[in-house]
């Protein structure tokens, strides 16, 4: 787990961060999806898509990771 506590404005900024991205997230899904059905031989529009979906998963994991922390620890 976190070697630090998260003060409260800063843990409330961070959970609002991750709200926001889950929804660009979830989003981009729906926008990869249609994007694929109206382009489907834009490679390279839909893997850029794909790798911002990526990158957003990794910010996604890292702030769960700061406001949850590891119970295993």
């Amino acid at each position: 787990g976190p070697l630090f506590m998260l003060d409260q404005f800063t843990q409330r900024r961070y959970t609002s961060m991750l709200f926001e991205l889950r929804a660009e997230h979830r989003n981009l899904d729906a926008a990869i999806e249609l994007f694929i059905r109206n382009r489907p031989d834009d490679q390279l529009g839909i893997t850029r898509l794909k790798k911002r979906k990526l990158k957003l998963k990794d910010q996604i994991s890292i702030l769960e990771n700061l406001l949850i922390p590891d119970l295993n620890a």
